[in-house]
């Protein structure tokens, strides 16, 4: 058994607040977690509040030696270095997915490029780039309103999982609630089925 809380990270990247199958489905998802689990700590990260994306004195402040870096660049790399310390902490990331033509939404590739950090969340080898994230496992809860996840129009799924297997992340389970503008009730009952099964599946935090 765990004798501390299991700690999750949810990451909302839906643009809707309100009706958003992706957040409906994570909070389904969490409340598993939590009826598995028992004792969770849950950080939510809400990217529909506002993300910044790189910009010049960003990318100069990341490749600035930490030691050299002045206090403004300090200041420009305060909210990736918090989004950083977030994912180091958590033992389970749970991420809202909603598919917008075809991919991800910007909100959620603003957080990938304020994660992907090199010395931080991967290292250079060399063999090739390693993750720092490891041993950390990922849920992505993705709505799609006709793409099927998976298909060969899914562009947003396989990114995901590539992406976070380049931070170290490869436990990664999809759980889908595509095609809801032809099926929406199956898509849904498909999708708690899968959140149960996989909930059920799932071993005991050590």
């Amino acid at each position: 058994m765990r004798n501390k809380p299991l700690q999750i990270i949810e990451i909302s990247s839906s643009g809707r607040r309100n009706g958003s199958v992706s957040r409906q489905l994570c909070t389904d998802l969490i409340a598993a977690l939590v009826r598995r689990h028992g004792a969770v700590d849950v950080t939510r990260r809400d990217l529909s509040d506002g993300m910044p994306f790189v910009d010049e004195a960003w990318i100069e402040a990341n490749f600035t030696p930490e030691e050299s870096r002045k206090e403004s660049q300090h200041k420009s790399l305060l909210y990736s270095d918090l989004l950083v310390s977030e994912l180091k902490i958590a033992d389970v990331l749970v991420i809202g997915v909603p598919v917008y033509n075809f991919s991800i939404s910007a909100a959620l590739k603003a957080w990938i490029d304020m994660i992907a950090r090199a010395g931080l969340t991967f290292r250079y080898t060399e063999n090739g780039p390693k993750g720092l994230l490891e041993g950390k496992k990922a849920y992505l809860v993705v709505a799609t309103g006709g793409v099927e996840v998976g298909g060969p129009i899914d562009f947003a799924t396989p990114y995901l999982r590539h992406i976070l297997s380049f931070v170290g992340i490869t436990d990664v389970e999809v759980i889908a609630a595509d095609k809801l503008n032809s099926d929406a009730g199956g898509s849904m009952d498909r999708a708690s089925a899968s959140i149960a099964e996989l909930i059920h599946a799932a071993p005991d935090a050590a």
